[in-house]
């Protein structure tokens, strides 16, 4: 992939390193609240299942105010980080044994509302989460995840598009949670929708090998083979993960220009397995990156990872993600898959040229140094809109946020 002549670009000005604002293109932010609470190993705790047990104890007791509090200062990290736009992921829509609130949008307005307070800009992405899995019954968590119909979802993807369409801040997305919690003819529904709309279409695909056995055994194929056969695949069409492909999975991605969003410190977190983003590339798919599940909000170490491990996938020194494909993934098309305008002058991030991680660098290098070598200790400020958020390396509402966050965890008995 050539990023082209009007890629991004790093630049040296006033004393400062100047790059643009970094996207996250896949998040969800309140599970923020289990960092450090998965990874000690015990019976379930080595496998994908004792995570998502924490997960859903999680969201047993997460109410309005919560979510709002722990998506605030996730997103408060993350602009710390450099970051000035996310793509939430958002599938807790109900109170307590699938209730719905008064507001059946009130917790995709939490987190936008976390967003707007933090000042950086947000694709909430309203997903569609219609059941348990092939032949599965729902576990009492995730009843606050499914709808009765997707005729639900339409309907509060109409609202927040009514609420949020002249919000300059924030953009609306459509998603299916995956194949094994939306039947395919629901997601044939959803992906029509987004076309009518022109939103970017989500999904969560082939991120675990069970995943691609449950499809087998309901359709006969694997994930992206099923959706590139129903004519889902589109230049809309976001793939998270896209851990596990086939070669011809491979090809439909590039084929139709979709997005893929890798997550790598999530992936890493959860032992999912190693993309195959050289082949993407070299298909025509357009990479993106996500927090995923905020196990690690270091937005330098999730965008060199899409290419220090493919080195180790392929057991080479250098793949097919130098520093400019790198930085065009992070930016640009972290925006575009998040539906939302890149405007460089406004969303950008200065960088401190004496921090150790990127002192003395040579000025022809400076993308690779930075994007492979920098953390966030070097985001020195960080502005979006035109608009400085982060400034000496901190949030103005720093002491705020974290103390609502705080607030939060002890209420949920996290600490």
């Amino acid at each position: 992939m050539n990023p082209g002549n009007d890629a991004p670009a790093i630049r040296f000005e006033a004393g400062r390193w100047i790059m643009p604002g970094l996207a996250s293109a896949h998040s969800h932010a309140f599970q923020r609240a289990l960092r450090g609470r998965t990874q000690r190993r015990t019976t379930r705790a080595g496998t994908f299942r004792g995570w998502r047990d924490e997960m859903y104890r999680l969201v047993q007791g997460i109410g309005p105010d919560d979510l709002y509090a722990i998506s605030r200062f996730a997103y408060t990290e993350l602009g710390m980080s450099g970051v000035t736009a996310v793509g939430e992921f958002h599938y807790v829509h109900h109170g307590p044994g699938g209730r719905p609130y008064a507001d059946r949008t009130e917790l995709a307005g939490a987190v936008v509302r976390a967003a707007r307070d933090v000042g950086i800009r947000i694709c909430v992405i309203r997903t569609a989460y219609l059941r348990a899995g092939f032949r599965q019954s729902a576990v009492p968590a995730q009843e606050r995840f499914i709808d009765p119909s997707i005729d639900h979802v339409l309907q509060d993807l109409d609202d927040l598009r009514s609420r949020y369409g002249d919000d300059p801040h924030v953009t609306v997305a459509a998603a299916a949670h995956s194949v094994r919690a939306v039947p395919i003819s629901d997601i044939r529904t959803l992906a029509a929708y987004a076309d009518e709309y022109a939103l970017p279409f989500h999904m969560h695909v082939s991120e675990q090998r069970g995943e691609l056995e449950e499809c087998r055994a309901e359709h006969g194929t694997t994930p992206v083979s099923l959706l590139s056969n129903e004519g889902v695949l589109s230049p809309r069409f976001v793939a998270v993960h896209a851990t596990h492909l086939e070669d011809a999975e491979v090809s439909a991605l590039g084929e139709n220009h979709a997005f893929v969003c890798i997550c790598r410190t999530t992936e890493r977190d959860l032992g999912d397995g190693l993309p195959p983003t050289s082949g993407l590339l070299d298909a025509g798919a357009r990479l993106c990156v996500g927090v995923d599940s905020h196990a690690c909000e270091n937005a330098f170490e999730e965008i060199r990872a899409v290419e220090l491990d493919e080195r180790s996938r392929l057991e080479i020194r250098h793949a097919a993600t130098e520093a400019p494909v790198l930085l065009d993934a992070s930016t640009r098309q972290g925006y575009a898959a998040s539906g939302l305008e890149a405007h460089w002058q406004e969303d950008r991030v200065h960088l401190d040229p004496d921090d150790p991680s990127i002192a003395a660098i040579d000025p022809d290098l400076a993308p690779d140094a930075i994007l492979f070598g920098a953390t966030p200790r070097a985001v020195k400020s960080v502005v979006v809109a035109g608009r400085q958020i982060i400034a000496e390396g901190r949030h103005a509402q720093y002491e705020e946020t974290l103390a609502l966050y705080r607030k939060s965890l002890r209420k949920l008995e996290l600490i």
